[in-house]
């Protein structure tokens, strides 16, 4: 299954952050999912990345960004903190609710789970929320810049290592991460599933305790054995994706798609809705769904097809079908069909049989390609049956199409 890859921009407090949106090109989407990565980390990081593919092919769409001042993301990392990463993290929530759909499930990793934690009550729609490898606290990172603590107290700043990169760590987010309240925990009204390692040597499996003891139910544990913190094994970012999405399944609503459609498309209909406020839509008929949108050349987000491609869509699946039936109705030695369309707008000048005061004429080229051991009076009555596809004869009718207000 391929993938969608976006890469987005959007605002946190005057900042650009830079999120990339992953999902399926083919599939509707079954819920949207928001992750956060650990500190000093960014979108990038193995675990991510591999996070989100998994979920993709499970049917979620994935955004994932860098925090203000880390990865792609402008901002200074030294004017940050741990409120400034919650912030972000609404920032985002917002972004998808605005231009796509809202969050409904939550991921954390490391202190991006302490992060979702606090944020999950400014993002309303969320219904399912997953730490992973978490601490109980933000005061937690203070154990990572202990022998520089003192430092920072007395001078405001200083340039600390961690994981082999030089950061500089300002009072007053060391002053953010003390200042945090945890009663937070016991108020998510959430469902909450906590993923952590018993061999965790950054953050010790003790700090899930501590949030498992504070959450109400519905509560989940899982433990990621022989894992490390980073989840550094392909497969345990894997294992852990796949935990999620069979957890999660049980919390979230029925997808917009499923409950849409059962309650507003009857057979034979066709509804088509924005997906979000640019070009994409949600289509759906009584038993399936799709997404339409355009090229990001024209401003879409390339989500799906565009109209004149479910146009041609419908036409050459028509034609395949029509070809397929009559060659079994006749028995005929036909292996396989492939058909090619294209749509191009010629100026009516240029065609003799145009009639009428139109400037232009939309051409429909039809390439057919039939498979197998057929003869040329068979190969000559396949190409005549195609023109009779009912899809083709409808286009040639000139329907009239109604328009009303309803």
């Amino acid at each position: 299954m391929a993938t969608k890859r976006n890469k987005l921009e959007f605002d946190s407090n005057g900042i650009k952050l830079a999120g990339l949106l992953e999902s399926s090109d083919s599939n509707p989407v079954r819920a949207y999912a928001l992750f956060a990565h650990c500190f000093t980390c960014s979108k990038d990081i193995a675990a991510a990345s591999r996070i989100s593919r998994a979920l993709v092919a499970l049917g979620y769409a994935v955004l994932r960004f860098d925090f203000t001042g880390l990865g792609n993301s402008d901002g200074d990392f030294s004017n940050t903190n741990f409120s400034s990463n919650v912030e972000d993290l609404v920032a985002a929530a917002d972004f998808l609710r605005s231009e796509f759909r809202a969050p409904q499930l939550l991921i954390g990793h490391s202190l991006g789970g302490a992060a979702v934690l606090k944020a999950a009550a400014k993002i309303e729609e969320v219904t399912a929320i997953a730490t992973i490898g978490a601490p109980f606290n933000a005061e937690h990172v203070s154990k990572q810049l202990d022998s520089d603590l003192e430092k920072i107290s007395k001078e405001g700043e200083a340039e600390v290592d961690l994981a082999g990169r030089k950061f500089k760590i300002k009072k007053q987010f060391v002053d953010d991460i003390r200042n945090q309240q945890n009663d937070h925990i016991a108020k998510l009204r959430r469902a909450l599933l906590i993923l952590h390692s018993p061999v965790d040597e950054t953050v010790n499996i003790a700090e899930a305790e501590k949030i498992y003891q504070q959450a109400l139910h519905p509560k989940s544990f899982i433990s990621l054995d022989k894992a490390d913190h980073l989840l550094s094994r392909a497969e345990d970012s894997e294992y852990v994706a796949a935990c999620i999405s069979a957890w999660a399944s049980r919390y979230l609503p029925p997808s917009q798609v499923t409950s849409t459609a059962a309650s507003k498309v009857d057979k034979g209909q066709v509804l088509v809705m924005e997906h979000n406020k640019y070009f994409a839509r949600d289509v759906q008929t009584d038993n399936h769904a799709w997404i339409a949108d355009e090229p990001v050349s024209v401003g879409g987000h390339d989500l799906g097809p565009d109209p004149y491609e479910h146009l041609l869509a419908g036409l050459g699946a028509c034609t395949s079908m029509t070809l397929r039936m009559y060659a079994n109705h006749k028995k005929l030695a036909l292996d396989d069909v492939d058909v090619v369309l294209s749509h191009q707008r010629s100026h009516a000048a240029d065609c003799e049989d145009c009639e009428g005061q139109s400037k232009f004429v939309d051409v429909i080229e039809r390439n057919i390609t039939l498979k197998g051991d057929l003869t040329d009076a068979q190969r000559k009555r396949l190409l005549e049956i195609a023109d009779r596809c009912p899809v083709h004869l409808t286009l040639e009718n000139n329907p009239q199409i109604k328009t009303r207000e309803v």
